[in-house]
């Protein structure tokens, strides 16, 4: 890893220390949900409008994607944080899960093969 990368732990590690030098506090656990919820439809509005059928309103940032990726994972990291949740170990497990689960679903999917 470079060291402009950074790891899910390192990432929770600079979003505690950026609430605590500029946050004050953590936000409570359901506003935060309802934070991310807004981020979240902020990010399905621009991805309609680029790989939908609707067009980019006069202002709105095609590129603007990234950004609320940006804000969701920022939102995801202090959910984490306050919950105590290291989202690397989530991460793992889920993978973990998936592949027992689905190792041969996705190959044997006629939808998808091409």
């Amino acid at each position: 890893m470079n060291e402009n990368e950074l790891s899910f732990n390192q990432a929770q590690k600079k979003v505690d220390l950026w609430i605590s030098e500029f946050g004050v506090r953590y936000f409570s656990e359901l506003t935060n949900l309802a934070i991310l919820m807004e981020e979240m439809g902020e990010f399905a509005r621009l991805v309609a409008r680029k790989y939908g059928d609707q067009s980019f309103k006069k202002g709105e940032d095609p590129e603007g994607i990234s950004k609320e990726m940006g804000d969701i994972l920022f939102v995801l990291i202090c959910l984490a944080n306050q919950m105590g949740i290291s989202l690397e170990d989530a991460l793992r497990a889920t993978l973990k899960k998936n592949t027992e689960r689905d190792k041969n679903r996705h190959k044997e999917n006629p939808k998808l093969q091409a």
